[in-house]
């Protein structure tokens, strides 16, 4: 028996969802031509859909579980439910509006949309906002570019994803409103057997060791003995770091884990602490 999970085809999430199975040890083999592809060495199947088509493929039981951005998700209001964030491919969907008509918008705020023209991909999240604010506007459903109605006049302003922001500043567009924040999420059929439980539940295992380990460094020092609570503070590790006499009379080692984003400022003390050889590791799984 095997887990259809349900993948975006091309794109950002495709990437980083085959990323993610592959730094889970899931071997699937690539194929632009196979819509449906087994794993080589665990019990599921991968099924390549348009991002748009994922929650209705995962509600209708065509595939058990998908890999879909949260606002598809929540655009389609199919019956699937969340399983798991999965903390990639983060954006959020917003409001923009012509440079030009931003002093008129800082005066008005959101009561400028009224009686606008507002092209959008997303109709369904729109509308919600709209009428949750109590605004009225003509919303004209767009696939594809969307940030360029303002511009030959189709609409008069977008809602649409933004990631960097960059394509709207290409367009002379500015970001007013943030509707919702969107990251890659799992979803899953309400009745999935007993069976493919087993094997989702030790996908998520996987997942999770995965996660776990991003962003991570493992530390290995040597450190005077009279320094070794000082340096402990500085790597706590999991519950406490791992400390081995030396042979070296007042040496001990110190083993830990040490998050990236914090690397050289931990350094910098460790070492005006008297830390030497300090070993540096990545990290490719985390169980905890």
């Amino acid at each position: 028996m095997l887990l259809r999970i349900a993948v975006q085809a091309k794109g950002r999430l495709f990437d980083e969802t085959m990323t993610m199975l592959s730094e889970s040890s899931i071997k699937i083999e690539s194929s632009k031509r196979t819509l449906l592809v087994p794993a080589k060495n665990f019990p599921v199947e991968i099924l390549y859909l348009r991002d748009d088509d994922i929650p209705q493929a995962v509600a209708s039981g065509i595939a058990d579980v998908g890999i879909v951005g949260e606002n598809e998700y929540e655009e389609r209001q199919e019956e699937a439910d969340i399983i798991k964030r999965l903390d990639f491919s983060k954006c959020r969907i917003s409001l923009a509006i012509p440079n030009a008509k931003v002093p008129e918008y800082d005066q008005m705020g959101l009561k400028w949309f009224d009686g606008k023209k507002i092209a959008t991909s997303y109709p369904g999240i729109l509308k919600k906002f709209l009428d949750k604010n109590g605004i009225k506007s003509d919303i004209h459903v767009i696939t594809g570019s969307v940030e360029i109605a303002p511009g030959i006049g189709l609409a008069d302003c977008i809602f649409d994803i933004v990631s960097s922001g960059s394509t709207l500043v290409s367009n002379n567009l500015k970001e007013v409103e943030i509707v919702m924040k969107s990251e890659a999420v799992l979803i899953g059929n309400k009745n999935i057997c007993a069976e493919k439980k087993e094997i989702l539940n030790e996908l998520l295992f996987r997942f999770d060791s995965y996660k776990n380990a991003e962003g991570k460094k493992y530390v290995v020092l040597n450190i005077p003995n009279d320094k070794i609570a000082a340096a402990t503070e500085l790597l706590p590790g999991m519950k406490a770091p791992t400390v081995t006499k030396l042979e070296t009379e007042g040496w001990s080692s110190l083993a830990s884990v040490l998050e990236e984003k914090h690397f050289w400022e931990i350094i910098g003390k460790l070492k005006q602490l008297g830390a030497e050889g300090i070993l540096v590791m990545p990290i490719e799984k985390m169980i905890l």
